[in-house]
């Protein structure tokens, strides 16, 4: 993937065309209320972000068909950085990626034992499993803030650890499926189903915010999650029994 422009062009500016990656000024001309022109990338030559004049549900599509320019205009051009509080949604995020990890966790592990528990009982694991898929996740994103650092190549300050954390925590959108557990009832295979679409997507995610080949970062998301797994197996064998 070329990414044409340099570090501090990159920093200049907020938005991207959607095509190439590359940095631009602006992506449309509004001559007067719904009256717009979008603008052309220089470089490739094509509109720079068609997804302003689409609605919602199209760029939901290509999100789960995990097309790369439905992933830039997510991170870069949706929300500006001056109508977006990137913390607030930074830890909202991660609350709602670790509540949700948490409750993969408790439905896996009650395939493995009685289905009588009360209500207090469930609660009470709940509680003792989010503190270690706190820690099993906190050993994940260090995984994969040092393998992105360490494996793929970018220019340097092109992106930092907040933008690899929210990108990673927003492509894991696939988690909220987990929801529908609580109305249907399916088989443990498709939490793990889950899990590889949140690979894939995280795979995407990382390719479109380091412009790094495909192949690098999925074998960062697959040693990331791989000692993920490994950390959750290493605490089900203490009291905490944690199912991965």
């Amino acid at each position: 993937m070329e990414c044409g422009g340099t570090t501090s062009e990159a920093q200049a500016t907020a938005f991207r065309c959607v095509q190439c990656g590359i940095p631009i000024k602006t992506l449309y001309v509004q001559y007067s209320p719904g009256n717009i022109r979008l603008m052309k990338c220089e470089n490739c030559k094509a509109v720079a972000d068609e997804y302003i004049e689409c609605e919602i549900m199209i760029l939901i599509i290509d999100l789960i068909l995990h097309k790369p320019k439905a992933y830039r205009h997510l991170f870069y051009n949706m929300f500006s950085k001056e109508t977006l509080n990137h913390e607030g949604l930074l830890w909202k995020s991660i609350l709602g990626f670790l509540i949700l990890d948490a409750y993969g966790t408790l439905v896996l592990s009650t395939y493995e034992r009685e289905s009588n528990a009360n209500v207090t009982s469930l609660l009470w694991d709940f509680g003792k499993m989010f503190a270690g898929v706190f820690f099993r996740n906190l050993v994940f994103f260090c995984v994969m803030f040092l393998g992105a650092r360490k494996f793929l190549n970018s220019p340097a300050g092109l992106y930092g650890c907040k933008d690899i954390l929210l990108g990673i925590l927003v492509s894991s959108y696939f988690k909220i499926f987990l929801v529908a557990t609580m109305v249907w009832d399916f088989p443990s295979s498709v939490i793990f189903i889950i899990d590889l679409f949140v690979i894939s997507s995280n795979t995407v995610a990382l390719e479109v915010i380091t412009y790094s080949e495909m192949i690098r970062c999925l074998a960062v998301c697959i040693m990331a999650h791989s000692v993920k797994f490994m950390v959750g197996q290493g605490l089900s064998n203490y009291p905490l029994k944690l199912v991965m």
